[in-house]
This record gives structure tokens, sequence and C-alpha cells, in this order.
């Protein structure tokens, strides 16, 4: 199976994704109504993009996050041409991935414990709105470790 590059709404922060609800004895948390609205429009632009079947196994995954552009954009870069973008507001990059991992939970993978390699990016705000761009690649292992059995490495 190839990767696949997703092009996504931009992901709520981890405050409004999660709440906390109380079972007699007990609390734990679970997706708001928002959440679970995100997650159908996630699988929706999946399914539409040809995503039948997750991928099965280690993936690979890189994120890139696109924060609304200000009104005021082009004064800020004139203000200040390499930072800018700094100023705009926008999701850490920490929640944006539990956020994201839980959505594409079961579309585009099986679980993110079979994530082993993560990379995210906040890019610059640009003409075409607040979105992230992730890209999922299946990982192959190219051989057992050397040594994991005794033999010694060459």
């Amino acid at each position: 199976m190839s990767s696949i590059t997703l092009v996504l709404p931009y992901p709520l922060s981890a405050n409004r994704y999660w709440k906390a609800i109380t079972i007699p004895g007990r609390t734990m948390m679970a997706p708001t109504k928002e959440a679970t609205a995100y997650k159908r429009e996630v699988a929706f632009i999946a399914r539409h993009a040809g995503i039948g079947d997750v991928i099965r196994g280690r993936v690979a995954v890189s994120i890139r996050l696109y924060p609304a552009r200000p009104a005021d954009w082009a004064k800020r870069a004139r203000k200040d041409p390499l930072h800018w973008d700094d100023t705009v507001r926008c999701i850490d990059l920490d929640n944006a991935r539990k956020v994201l991992y839980d959505a594409l939970k079961g579309i585009a993978f099986e679980d993110d414990k079979w994530i082993r390699r993560d990379e995210a990016e906040r890019c610059e705000p640009d003409e075409h709105g607040a979105r992230v761009v992730v890209t999922i690649e299946p990982l192959q292992r190219a051989a057992i470790a050397p040594g994991l059995f005794g033999e010694v490495a060459a």
C-alpha cells in the first residue's frame, strides 16, 4: 500500500475535543459532540479521497498545520517579515497530533500505537485557509535487528 495524503479541516483544540464524564465512582474522558462531528468529517473526506482500508501495521505520519491567516497579515509581515506568523493564533502541535490521531484511528491507520515515526510542522498561514495536511506512509521493517538472536553483526 502506498502513502495517503489528506487535506483536513483545522483540528479542534484538545480542550474542546475531550470532556470529563462521571459514572458513579469513576470519572473518564469522552469525545465532545464537536469532536464526534470532526471525526465524521475526517471519515467523510478520507472516503472521498479513495481510502477504503486502513494501513495495517507500522506507519509514519507527517503533519503540516496551517493556521488561519489573519486579515492584518500583510501589516504584520511588513512590521516583522521573518517572524510575523509567530503572532498568529494556532493550537500547539502536540494537541493537533492527539486530535488527529484519534480522528484517523480506524480510518487511515489501525491505531496510534502503530505510529513509529511522526513529524509535525507549524506552517506559515497562506491564502488557502486554516487546514492540516496529513501524510501517512506504511513502514516496512527491513530485517530483524542484528544480534537479537545471538548472531554477531558483520
